[in-house]
């Protein structure tokens, strides 16, 4: 079954950038629950520049699907987690510089450090995501730490339309590589409705984290009405 994971950190952003209540994300969240979505998907990040503590403790009391953080490996953020204990964490890298995150996890460089993230998460009942670019080696590193599932990236497939194909094998390379060592297999980065298409079609991923794409959308055609034209994708070509 393909799942869909909206990420409303751009409803965050938005309210953030008047510094007013309003839009707040967790009203957003039952829009996009409205829409079919199977789960919502917050990235805390260590400055707070959108989602906020506010927000995922509500968004936890809340929501009726599955609730996903995406967060640095950082022990702050990690205490923070246990505590609140959402469904699934997707540890990501994070510079205080970048716009949005566009590179994965090093986990084979940072493999002892990563595996004790793992073990204190999955101790609280969480469910352990990595992202990490399409690459077999960090597929295989993050197997090997306890890792439950791996996001791979698709910020270069997204981003190089002249390169697709080449990009698109390489994705489906390290998903087989994901699926033989026993994880589940979730895609993010860039997606949208028409570039989703392809990889929908090589039917190897069975989850979907899209943000910008739906709430971008969203601003001609309603939040609910995005998700559902997103979520429709899915099921066509499931």
């Amino acid at each position: 079954m393909r799942t869909l994971s909206v990420n409303i950190d751009h409803i965050a952003t938005l309210r953030q950038a008047r510094q007013e209540p309003f839009p707040d994300p967790v009203q957003a969240a039952a829009l996009v629950e409205l829409g079919g979505a199977d789960g919502i998907t917050v990235h805390l990040r260590q400055d707070r520049r959108h989602i906020n503590d506010r927000d995922v403790k509500l968004l936890r009391q809340t929501i009726k699907t599955e609730l996903t953080v995406e967060m640095a490996a950082k022990p702050d953020l990690i205490r923070f987690a246990c505590k609140v204990k959402p469904d699934q964490v997707t540890l990501v890298p994070e510079l205080v510089t970048e716009v949005t995150t566009t590179r994965g996890l090093d986990v084979v460089k940072e493999a002892k450090r990563l595996r004790q993230v793992v073990v204190l998460l999955k101790r609280a009942g969480i469910r352990v995501s990595l992202f990490v670019d399409p690459e077999p080696r960090q597929v295989v590193a993050a197997a090997k730490i306890g890792a439950q599932v791996v996001e791979l990236n698709t910020d270069r497939y997204s981003k190089e339309p002249g390169h697709r194909e080449f990009r698109l094998q390489e994705l489906e390379t390290a998903a087989q590589t994901a699926i033989q060592h026993g994880l589940t297999v979730h895609v993010g980065h860039g997606l949208d409705y028409q570039n989703v298409v392809p990889i929908l079609q090589g039917n190897w991923a069975q989850g979907f984290s899209i943000g910008f794409a739906i709430v971008s959308r969203a601003v001609f055609v309603g939040l609910k009405q995005a998700v559902r034209d997103m979520k429709h994708l899915l099921e066509v070509y499931a």
